[in-house]
């Protein structure tokens, strides 16, 4: 079940399934945040806002309210 990549908690690892119709979706798709795009939550300001996550081999820090346009999944571990 998709859910906004603002919501996700530290260190998860999540795939990125779309990103809502707004202005700022150019800017998100830009910056690399494709579809199937694998991403990682690195951590939170001590507020909460921003968030950091990285994005195939580097970090970059999102605003909450850019963060909930871009819809994301967990990623299935392999055990």
């Amino acid at each position: 079940m998709p859910q906004a990549l603002s919501t996700i908690k530290k260190g998860t690892e999540v795939r990125i399934v779309g990103i809502d119709d707004s202005p700022i979706k150019p800017k998100l798709l830009e910056m690399g945040l494709v579809k199937g795009k694998e991403i990682t939550l690195l951590f939170k300001a001590p507020l909460g806002d921003p968030i950091a996550i990285d994005v195939h081999g580097y970090i970059l820090s999102l605003r909450l309210d850019e963060a909930k346009h871009v819809q994301v999944e967990p990623v299935k571990q392999n055990s």
